[in-house]
């Protein structure tokens, strides 16, 4: 299994020339041993941006969560206990994005690489990036 940043799991589903080869390997690598997942934290990030005005979807979002919970290999990974307690104490963690803190805990409470283009993040040695 591999994480989604948000960003990552966006240009994935549209397929954008944005996402860099390595990334778009290293996902239809685990797609085909069965599961890739993104974090709650993403579907209320993409909630905010839409209601913001800041991001446009093909769909209404009701419609995109629809389609993203029906993608046959995909784990939406709820916040658990966990996930919420290590997003606060996180060693030497100066990225500003909240959100970006839930996912950070969620690749590190399953083990997981996580895929994604913000360098700050990939910069964060605690956890392993693909990009």
């Amino acid at each position: 299994m591999i994480l989604l940043d948000t960003h990552t799991f966006l240009w994935w589903t549209d397929n954008a020339k944005e996402l860099p080869v390595t990334a778009r390997r290293a996902i239809e690598r685990e797609r085909l041993k069965g599961e890739i997942a993104i974090s709650a934290i993403s579907v209320w990030e993409v909630g905010k941006l839409v209601a913001k005005d800041r991001l446009k979807l093909r769909v209404d979002i009701d419609t995109w969560l629809d389609d993203v919970i029906a993608i046959p290999f995909l784990r939406v990974i709820p916040i658990d206990a966990f996930i919420a307690k290590t997003s606060v104490f996180l060693p030497n963690w100066s990225h500003k994005d909240p959100a970006d803190r839930f996912i950070v805990a969620t690749a590190l409470r399953f083990g997981v690489s996580l895929v994604t283009g913000d360098s700050t993040i990939r910069a964060y040695k605690q956890v392993r990036t693909i990009w």
